[in-house]
């Protein structure tokens, strides 16, 4: 077995595809954002607005995150019991557990979208510094709705490992 191959349910080698690049941005934003703020407390003049954009940013790179970790089965799993099961049984464990969670994140998708489409119009943006929420709303729908599609495609799969 290639060692550079990934294993479902093993930690997957690191990839560097644009998902990677969006979650590292949102972090690095987080730590440009905190480190700037916690200067500028210590010297006196705070950065008004720093909870917003770091609240924002955690927002992307959090939806990075779940995607990609959706995408290439790294999700955490306890294979204390599942490992055990006859493959048949296993195979369909993993089945139902791929659909029930399909359908989870196929109900975060439909309340998200609801919530995007109702508030469209609404103007909402943050206190301080007008931080818009309609692409924040349109970045967790579309998230949403693309975990959803990866689990229904997993459940739905002849082959499992």
């Amino acid at each position: 077995m290639d060692p550079l191959e990934h294993v479902p349910g093993s930690v997957p080698p690191p990839r560097r595809g644009v998902l990677f690049l969006i979650g590292a941005g949102g972090l690095l934003t987080v730590m440009a954002v905190e480190t700037v703020s916690v200067i500028g407390r210590h010297a006196g003049s705070p950065l008004l607005g720093a909870l917003e954009l770091i609240q924002a940013a955690i927002l992307v790179a959090a939806c990075a995150a779940m995607v990609s970790a959706t995408a290439t089965d790294a999700h955490a799993t306890v294979h204390l019991v599942v490992d055990r099961l006859s493959p048949p049984v296993r195979t369909a464990l993993l089945r139902v557990g791929a659909a029930l969670s399909a359908l989870f994140f196929t109900a975060l998708f439909a309340g998200s979208l609801w919530l995007a489409i109702d508030f469209w119009n609404a103007h909402e943006q943050s206190e301080l510094l007008g931080i818009p929420f309609r692409p924040l709303r349109a970045i967790v729908t579309a998230s949403a709705g693309a975990i959803a599609v990866l689990f229904l495609r997993r459940a739905l799969r002849s082959t499992r490992p």
